[in-house]
């Protein structure tokens, strides 16, 4: 991964028709369905490139726990996997997550380690406007709601037209982050300071679609709610010197969101229905690569497309990948065995990916190919 690229964080759940026979599974809320489900519940990572690759990064798998406080939260998966991925990229990236993620100790770990996050406000975020007193020069930090940000600039939101995304940064908004110190005697305590944010006011994102919308929470007292007023939100980051950029990488957040979709319609992911905990991860590892080569075919198959929604769809690759006739024969020409491969003509589309990664002979090894055979760039 390069400068630019950025990560979506967000969970889904895998549910399975036989889980009250099976330990390694948990009693779940489906916010889709309204209803209690036997499954996993799975942090994922998922990489979207400038060049217009996006891929699953990694998962790992969260349970509840019998009492409530106690194992590992879905935070502490989240910091596992980008400390690892730390290790290996060490460029700066921006984090895109759901509101459910909007934590303040989140936040300090992101910054600590080089990441810049983006969200979306929920209702009861703290935020406030710095201003200057004009008889004393004194800096004040009086306290808004994200409700009052938004109604103050929607009417601007409205004057921009009834199509395509709208948005006006509001400038001068700060957040209290808590930080460590040592006071007088010695003694670690946690203060709080005020950080600069931007903070971008934005209608008609593309995750806001019904047909893009996997969790409908409106109806679920439990969960926070996000700052909303008729059909605007605010978005916040660490950023508050890229308000546009923030916003340009939250909008692909709803990527993720397409991709459980996808994931679970088209590839089969809920179709696992093994009661040997050991063979989900490995259904989970081969449905990702599945996921990333569809993805990877797809972006080259369409190379001078300028949104994600020209080209062909997710279906039509798996479609076309997966689900299509091949036939091998052995010949011998000039007294060389060679290999024909005939492939239905919906692969056609593919001539150029399997031009670029078509070894030049075929053999059978274990371990690392000395051969130099092609390969997906780190890129990918």
């Amino acid at each position: 991964m390069q400068e630019g690229d950025s990560i979506n964080l967000d969970d889904t759940q895998v549910v399975h028709p036989f889980g009250k026979m099976l330990s390694f599974l948990c009693w779940l809320f489906d916010h889709s369905l309204k209803i209690h489900v036997w499954g996993m519940n799975l942090v994922v990572l998922q990489a979207v490139l400038r060049n217009g690759i996006e891929y699953p990064l990694s998962y790992l798998i969260w349970r509840k726990p019998e009492v409530k406080g106690e194992g590992p939260t879905k935070y502490d998966l989240a910091r596992e996997m980008l400390t690892q991925l730390r290790k290996s990229v060490t460029c700066r990236l921006w984090i895109a997550m759901d509101r459910w993620y909007l934590s303040k100790d989140f936040f300090n770990f992101l910054t600590e380690n080089s990441f810049d996050w983006v969200t979306k406000a929920k209702r009861n975020t703290a935020l406030y406007r710095k201003d200057i007193e004009s008889w004393s020069g004194r800096e004040r930090y009086i306290p808004i709601s994200p409700l009052m940000l938004i109604k103050e600039v929607f009417f601007l939101l409205i004057a921009q037209g009834k199509s395509g995304i709208a948005s006006v940064s509001m400038p001068n908004i700060y957040i209290k982050m808590p930080y460590e110190t040592t006071n007088k005697k010695g003694e670690k305590v946690v203060k709080k300071r005020y950080m600069p944010i931007a903070a971008v006011v934005a209608i008609r994102l593309k995750e806001d679609e019904k047909e893009y919308e996997e969790k409908d929470l409106s109806d679920d007292p439990t969960i926070e709610q996000p700052a909303k007023y008729r059909g605007a939100y605010l978005i916040i980051t660490n950023r508050a010197d890229a308000p546009p950029k923030a916003l340009s990488v939250y909008v692909k957040r709803w990527r993720i969101e397409v991709f459980f979709r996808a994931a679970k319609q088209e590839l089969g992911m809920n179709w696992c229905h093994s009661t040997t905990e050991i063979h989900h991860p490995a259904h989970f590892e081969l449905l990702f690569a599945a996921e990333t080569l569809v993805n990877y075919a797809r972006w080259q198959a369409t190379p001078e497309k300028t949104s994600v929604e020209e080209g062909y769809t997710h279906g039509e690759m798996v479609h076309s990948l997966f689900h299509t006739r091949c036939e091998i024969q052995l010949k011998t020409k000039n007294g060389i065995q060679q290999v024909y491969v005939y492939i239905d003509t919906t692969v056609r589309k593919f001539a150029r990916l399997f031009d670029l990664f078509w070894p030049d002979d075929i053999r059978m090894f274990f371990g690392v190919s000395s051969a130099g055979y092609p390969i997906l760039p780190l890129s990918a």
